[in-house]
């Protein structure tokens, strides 16, 4: 399965589940995460997209890095399997009280 495919999947259930969807594009500063996801309570998620095979860059695992240094939740997200435990995660955590 393709990245866009993935992308587009993750995209509609972050929506279905009420969250905002972001392209993350950052002239000038490369390897950002694909996504920003954006729930109510602040809930806020940077998630880098890849097939199951893909690999980070260097850059986008400095950027990681960037981010979980500063408390960001950033999932790293390869292939379907994940995308669907990632929905699974974000439900269990929008849902709790």
């Amino acid at each position: 399965m393709l990245e866009k495919d993935i992308e587009a999947w993750l995209n509609k259930k972050i929506k279905e589940l009420g969250g905002l969807s972001f392209k993350f594009v950052s002239p000038e500063n490369p390897g950002v995460p694909d996504r920003i996801y954006i729930f109510p309570e602040g809930r806020v998620y940077f998630v880098e997209l890849k097939t199951e095979i893909g690999r980070m860059s260097n850059i986008q695992k400095r950027q990681r890095e960037r981010l979980v240094e500063k408390g960001c939740r950033f999932y790293l997200v390869k292939g379907m399997n994940q995308a669907r435990e990632f929905v699974k995660e974000i439900q269990h955590e929008i849902c709790a009280p």
